[in-house]
């Protein structure tokens, strides 16, 4: 189909199955702020917003990679450790040449490789966050500074190395602010808003930079952040994508704000903002129940996107709390884009490596009832010994995975009926299981010497639903 350059057109194009099928992404956070590389450890996005509220979030703000503005709260954590690691004078485009140097070591072949074998479907990259810094050697240069790019073509090299390995590759681009152009402190949330930069020359330099990016790299999903200037023509862009990139998704991040809208007279909450877009990214979030839009969660492994010197384990998901989450968001029709926050050189940090092998090996188990499966008629339920239940299916496959390791020979899962044709099978083991229908629900025999994962996945085959 070829879209003509208007919004009406482009709201005709539906999402393709690969996204629907993939399940699982990578983020990668990466550029100057990954040399400093510190956040105060205030929690989850989501938590402390509801918490403290948005002052507060950003003046201790979690985000590495939000550094720049982090700095310039006087009496902030950031600005008291910068002053004292690198002193008062140390100014931020003075990580420049750091970062410069660091990337000659990196080797975007091994993260590929890491990305792929545990299960990753698509890798997202941020070829320019907020501090405007570029990690591709863009025909537009920052007009304010110069030399604002990386000295080496990053976006370029993840992008052969993860299609090598048979992934998609997408890319991030703050297309709302450029702290390059617009460096005013952002204290609250009206301020994100209100900083958006609208500049004509910016409209102009930002729509170059995606036709580049378009044009260069062919990136599978256009994963815009912060807004979008009122002033471009979205649906002139988004046709351009998805004319010249088949397949291709849009995120939800393209919000044009009008002037009452900058100024909070009109509620986010009740007005759709959003020309156009294929997918919902709740951050640090997700959805209750099935959502009949596709979405996908994003979030770090720990609180920070950018990689966060600060952080240890005591801060990350733990192996238990990062399957279950994304079990949880497959049941209800998303996606996980689950972050990674590189160290300067491009090493990824012990810990972060750790949880995503660990992960892995679980996918490699169980991920039958992940990749390629779609929502049933609910997500949830229960065993009656009160471990929870998330479903999915492919097929004629029904999948119900158990989240924890039960505890006893039998596990009966709440509101499912056998039928003649039933039969039950635990991923990974192979055997058929016995089953039982109990008035409880279905009770499963389970093989002898179950291993303690965090989860456990049964298809079953000639099941029906028990719950209306």
């Amino acid at each position: 189909m070829t879209f003509m350059p208007t919004l009406e057109s482009v709201t005709q194009h539906s999402v393709p199955d690969w996204f629907h099928d993939a399940k699982l992404g990578i983020f990668i956070h990466w550029g100057l702020y990954s040399v400093p590389a510190w956040a105060p450890n205030s929690g989850d996005l989501s938590q402390v917003e509801h918490n403290q509220g948005w002052q507060d979030w950003f003046k201790n703000n979690s985000y590495a990679e939000w550094y720049l503005n982090s700095l310039k709260f006087e009496d902030g954590a950031t600005r008291i450790y910068h002053d004292k690691t690198y002193g008062p004078d140390f100014a931020y485009d003075d990580f420049i040449p750091q970062f410069n140097q660091a990337i000659q070591n990196w080797q975007p072949d091994a993260w590929a490789s890491l990305f792929q074998k545990i299960g990753a479907r698509y890798v997202v990259l941020t070829s320019k966050h907020h501090d405007g810094f570029t990690l591709w050697p863009s025909k537009r240069p920052c007009p304010h500074k110069s030399n604002y790019q990386a000295q080496r073509d990053i976006v370029g090299d993840l992008t052969a190395a993860v299609r090598q390995q048979g992934m998609r590759m997408g890319l991030y681009y703050s297309g709302g602010l450029d702290w390059a152009f617009n460096p005013d402190r952002i204290e609250d949330n009206g301020d994100v808003r209100g900083t958006i930069v609208q500049d004509p020359a910016f409209v102009e330099y930002s729509v170059a930079h995606w036709h580049e990016l378009i044009d260069r790299y062919q990136p599978s999903l256009m994963w815009n952040d912060i807004g979008y200037p009122s002033g471009a023509d979205l649906g002139d862009l988004f046709a351009y994508y998805y004319n010249n990139v088949p397949g291709g998704v849009i995120n939800d991040r393209f919000a044009q704000l009008t002037e009452p809208q900058l100024r909070g007279e009109i509620s986010p909450n009740e007005t759709p903002y959003n020309p156009h877009f294929d997918f919902l990214t709740p951050e640090y979030a997700q959805f209750d129940d099935i959502h009949p839009k596709k979405w996908e969660a994003t979030r770090g492994i720990g609180h920070s996107f950018g990689y966060n010197r600060n952080e240890t384990d005591a801060q990350l998901l733990s192996e238990t709390e990062l399957i279950h989450m994304f079990v949880d968001i497959v049941s209800k029709n998303g996606n996980l884009l689950l972050n990674v926050g590189p160290m300067a050189d491009g090493t990824i940090p012990e810990n972060q490596r750790q949880r995503l092998e660990q992960f892995g090996e679980w996918l490699s188990l169980y991920g039958e009832a992940i990749f390629g499966t779609r929502p049933w008629r609910h997500a949830t339920s229960q065993t009656t010994d009160g471990l929870g239940v998330r479903f999915t299916r492919q097929g004629s496959a029904l999948y119900a995975t158990v989240l924890g390791t039960p505890t006893s020979t039998q596990v009966t899962i709440k509101g499912l009926a056998a039928t003649t044709d039933t039969t039950i099978t635990l991923l990974g083991h192979g055997s058929v299981l016995d089953y039982k229908q109990q008035d409880e629900g279905l009770a499963i025999t389970l093989p002898d010497h179950l291993p303690d994962w965090p989860a456990h996945a049964f298809e079953l085959l000639g099941v029906v639903d028990d719950m209306a």
